[in-house]
């Protein structure tokens, strides 16, 4: 009985320790897999899916879920109409440079044109 109550007590105070941990500073060193580089850290997520694909549980869509989850993430994205905003000012942006680029070789075509006629006069 001594020994729960100890393990009790332990208890409390491992949670009063990680309440602690989380108002600390952010200068806190990063331990396990937040210490790796990100190529570790994919090397060992991909070996983890590997894993579950030949376990036979890892979760694969199919095209109609894939399409529901494209969606959402959609709506989700749509919604900050900051960031959508810059989207249709690149998309204007884009577009005037091609129909810019398009009128001067258009333009330039046509000089190419008028400057071989008046060189057959010359000679």
């Amino acid at each position: 009985m001594a020994s729960n109550q100890g393990n009790e007590q332990g208890k409390a105070a491992g949670s009063s320790q990680k309440a602690s941990d989380a108002s600390s500073p952010k200068g806190m060193s990063k331990r396990g897999f937040a210490a790796m580089n990100e190529e570790q850290q994919r090397e060992i997520a991909s070996k983890g899916g590997q894993a579950a694909h030949q376990k036979g549980t890892a979760h694969e869509f199919d095209s109609e879920e894939a399409r529901r989850a494209g969606q959402k993430g959609g709506e989700a994205v749509s919604r900050n109409r900051e960031h959508m905003a810059e989207i249709g000012r690149k998309g204007g942006e884009s577009r005037q440079s091609a129909q810019r680029a398009s009128a001067s070789t258009g333009q330039q075509a046509k000089a190419g044109r008028q400057g071989a006629k008046g060189g057959g006069d010359k000679g």
